[in-house]
């Protein structure tokens, strides 16, 4: 059967004003900053350090690739390295906005698979976790669901 979803937490993230680069080869590339936020699970809490970003692309289709790192810092000081691709969902009128070198208004729908680095032994089970999240951008904040798959039993 498939695959089973274990909550592993939720998470707000903070974003500094974006760089728009523009059109290049590959799409229109922006760059969106972290400032901070949290996540908040029951295994897991703590906050988003100010480090990282989302170094995305508006693709030829209108579909933004994700490509963003991050650390993490628990609650009791682990650090936590998290990097993940997934996919950014426009509607037609952010698109253009995009294409025009513009922020669109918010909300934009997100679809990720986070994976986690750690030397920290409290948290070492982190490090055989593949995650999938979903969430929601305004642009300035992005907030996700991220649930561990579970592969099961053959």
């Amino acid at each position: 059967g498939p695959p089973g979803l274990v909550p592993l937490c939720e998470m707000s993230v903070e974003l500094g004003t974006p760089e728009i680069i523009g059109s290049v080869p590959e799409g229109i590339r922006m760059n969106f900053y972290v400032t901070g936020g949290w996540f908040r699970g029951e295994r897991l809490s703590g906050k988003v350090r100010p480090v990282g970003g989302d170094w995305l692309t508006l693709r030829a289709d209108g579909v933004g690739q994700l490509d963003v790192r991050a650390t993490l810092e628990t609650d009791d000081g682990a650090l936590i390295y998290s990097w993940y691709s997934g996919l950014l969902y426009p509607s037609d009128d952010q698109r253009r906005a995009f294409e025009g070198g513009e922020m669109p208004v918010g909300p934009f729908r997100l679809a990720t698979a986070p994976m986690y680095r750690t030397a920290d032994p409290r948290y070492a089970w982190l490090n055989q976790v593949l995650a999938v999240a979903r969430g929601w951008s305004d642009g300035s904040t992005v907030e996700y669901r991220v649930f561990a798959v579970e592969p099961g039993e053959y």
